[in-house]
Parts: structure tokens; sequence; C-alpha cells
């Protein structure tokens, strides 16, 4: 077992007991428990067993129902998650006792100091969640359970996900009149909590990258270690406003510089690559529904994404493998796609942006896109809005922010022509500067940028 994996499944352990925390604190809001421990919770108030011993319990008993879902091929195929539910079940039981003991002093009387307490348990929940997903080992019973039922029937795990927390809180309410005669336990916190963890989660991701180089190995370092074929290649990325001519500029930019540009191509490639059809990529691409909604249903993380029955993960994730093989291919143009983050770790990069001020962009759209003087303001305004959804939710950044490109050019205030010259300049210096570089004895230090 590698460093990289011990550090992983610290990182994991160390998640556990946060999450714990989390349920500990919005338990002790006292304005109902997370919908995953609704029912564990509600078991704790009747019988002499804790919160932790039923979660325990519970999540065995996941276990046990999943081998009536899952074939012996998946089974093999995923031992080592599988027999993990087991001491992951257990620590995480017994996390929560601790964390209820620990919190012993918090007893909040007040309405506004409940609120307060809940808010606090989202929030360390989520920042629990975020490292769980940041370490990708292992998963939760709860977890696999759904996961197990979403390949067995083939649905979204979101989609599956929610039906799955549902269900456990109205078996909880159903427990709580059964044994109590009244509802406990399930409060409006139970639906805040819900509603807010998933968004919570999405926010914090970005903030975790900062573990990266400590648990695994340079992404651009382990996908290109042929330096005598990939590392003179050059990848120009292209991120646009609608109406700003990014298209037409890389077109002019791969004539000049007799480089390759993908744009369209991408929705026959995707298609072949996701088994997506292409009426759909071609209708869908770049754009996702609610943004709450998609946080809400969402895994959150980049390798789950891969087994995700969702088309818009599942375009994202075959879209950026895509992007990775043609920089290694060649030297390119790539329109959009995200393919500025995807590649954001190549020291070969060059990342454009093109926008332009709104009367430019009405012109260009009626002129040359042939759509009508009255539909393009709100085409501009709704296209533009499902790019930034889009970007800002695969990767937490913020699209137009000018500190993540190195070139950002108003095609309203300046032609085509001086733009495609502008970055045919940024080209030809980049290319001086790495053929210099591996001119040097540090030419594994390109290849490599983690290793220095």
């Amino acid at each position: 077992m590698n460093i990289f994996l011990l550090r992983r499944y610290f990182i994991f352990i160390v998640s556990l007991f946060i999450n714990a925390f989390g349920v500990a604190f919005i338990t002790k809001a006292l304005l109902g428990t997370s919908p995953i421990t609704s029912v564990t919770y509600v078991l704790s108030m009747f019988t002499t067993q804790t919160m932790g011993e039923w979660t325990i319990i519970v999540n065995i008993l996941f276990v046990l129902l999943e081998l009536l879902f899952i074939t012996k091929n998946e089974l093999k195929t995923n031992r080592r998650i599988f027999l993990l539910q087991i001491p992951i079940s257990i620590c995480f039981g017994w996390f929560i006792d601790v964390a209820m003991s620990l919190l012993f002093w918090l007893d909040p009387t007040l309405y506004l100091q409940k609120i307060i307490a809940l808010l606090v348990g989202c929030i360390i929940l989520g920042a629990g969640i975020t490292l769980e997903v940041k370490a990708n080992v292992a998963m939760t019973s709860g977890e696999y359970f759904v996961r197990v039922i979403s390949l067995r029937f083939k649905k979204e795990f979101g989609y599956v996900k929610l039906g799955f927390d549902v269900t456990l809180v109205a078996m909880a309410c159903l427990l709580s009149i059964i044994f109590m005669s009244d509802i406990r336990g399930v409060r409006e916190g139970t639906v805040i909590a819900a509603l807010l963890v998933g968004p919570i989660v999405h926010f914090l991701t970005p903030y975790y990258r900062f573990l990266d180089r400590w648990i695994k190995e340079g992404r651009y370092a382990e996908t290109n270690t042929d330096e005598t074929e990939d590392s003179r290649h050059i990848i120009i990325t292209i991120a646009r406003e609608f109406g700003s001519g990014g298209h037409s500029l890389g077109e002019m930019l791969a004539q000049k510089l007799g480089l390759k540009l993908y744009d369209k191509e991408f929705i026959h490639m995707a298609a072949q690559k996701s088994g997506i059809d292409e009426a759909y990529i071609r209708k869908n691409e770049q754009s996702i529904p609610s943004f709450w909604l998609k946080c809400l249903l969402s895994q959150n993380s980049e390798l789950r994404m891969e087994h995700s029955f969702s088309k818009d993960d599942i375009l994202f994730v075959s879209e950026s493998k895509i992007i990775q093989e043609l920089a290694r291919k060649e030297s390119c143009i790539i329109i959009g796609r995200c393919a500025d983050f995807v590649l954001r770790d190549d020291p070969r990069l060059i990342r454009i942006f093109c926008c332009s001020d709104p009367e430019s962009a009405r012109t260009r759209c009626v002129d040359e896109y042939g759509i009508s003087p009255q539909s393009a303001e709100s085409e501009i305004k709704r296209t533009n809005k499902n790019r930034i959804t889009h970007y800002e939710y695969y990767t937490g950044e913020t699209w137009s922010d000018p500190h993540r490109y190195d070139l950002m050019i108003n095609t309203g205030a300046v032609d085509l022509l001086t733009a495609c010259k502008m970055i045919e300049d940024l080209y030809h210096t980049r290319q001086d500067r790495l053929e210099k570089s591996l001119s040097l004895p540090h030419t594994k230090t390109l290849a490599n940028p983690h290793k220095r």
C-alpha cells in the first residue's frame, strides 16, 4: 500500500468523525436530525440502545440487504469497498456516541439558538462529506446501498438517494407514531439539513484542493510521462461569451497556426465515448438543470461521477477524458467544455477568454448566427447563464474570473484579426519557451511539475 493511499484512508477516517460531529450537532439543535440518521435517532428515543449503537445495527442491515441486489461478479469486483462497510459502520456509530458525549453542554432553549446550532451542524456535516469525497477510498453503507440500487435498476444515483432519504424519514415518522404516539425526531431541521448540506458540499469542494498534492501525484504527471512526444504540444483553450465570436476566432487561429480546432466535433466524439445520443448532447451540452437541484442530487466527486447514471455527469467526464487525450496527442485549439479547468495543471496551456459588449454581441448574433433581433438579447442571456452555471458547478471556479486566463479579449473593442494576432504572438512565445526548456538538463521538471 503506497503512502498516498494511506493518507487518503487517514483523511477518510477524519471525515467520518467530522460527519459524526455534524450529525450530533444537528441532533442537539432539537429541530430534528438529518435524514440519514432519522431512523436511528428515533429508535434511540424509545429503546435502551444509543443513537450510535442503532447506527451500527442499521448500517450492518444495509450491508446485508445489498447482497439481495448485487451479483457475484459485482461483489468480486468491489469486494474491498463492500467489506470496508462493516468497520466503517462500527467506527461511524462509535464516533456519533463520542460526539454526542462531547456536546453534552449544547442545550439550546430559544428557537434562534436552535436554528444557529442546526446551521452550524449542517456546515460541519458538509465539511466532513467534502473531505470524505476528497479521500475517495470507501463509502458508507447508506451511500453504497443507494449505489447498488442505482446499478441494479439503472436509475440515476441522485434521485435514488433522494428517494432513499425520503423513505428513511417516513419510516422514522411511522416508528415515532407507533411507539411514542406522535412524531418526534423529525422536524423542520430534517428538511433544512436535507436541502442545505448538498450545496454546502459543492461550495466547500474547491477549498479542499490544497490536499491534492498530499494525497495523489499531480494530474499532469500521471497522464503525461512521454516527454519526447508530448511536452512540445501547446493547447489553446477558448472560453467565450455567446455572440463574442469565439468560434470564428478559433477557426481563424487554427488556419494561421495550422492546428486542429475542436468544437462541434466534441458532440460526435462524446457520443461515441459516453454512449449518449448525439441529439441529446447537441441540445443539453454545457447546460445543467437547476443549480440547487443539481447540488442537492450530486455526489460531488469526479471518480464517482464516472459511475453516475446522470447524463450530465457522464457527458462531463467523457468530454474531460477526450480533452486530456487530445492534449497528449497533438497541439490543438479547444473551444469551451471547461477545457481550461480540465488541463489546469498542464504547463503548455494557453487560456483565452473571449467576451463582448452587449450591442456588439447582439449585432453578431443577428448578422452571423441568423437570430432574429427580437430574440437576440434573451438568447445571449440564456446561453451565457447556462455556460456560467455549467462551468461553476463542475469546476467550483468563476467562469469569467480574469485571473484564470492568460488573455481576455473584448471582441467588441478589438477586431478578430487583431485578437488572432495577439494569440498567435502568445503561442510563438510559449513555443520558444518550451523549446528552450527542452534543451536544458532539467527537462523532466517540465514533464512532471509536481516533482520539483
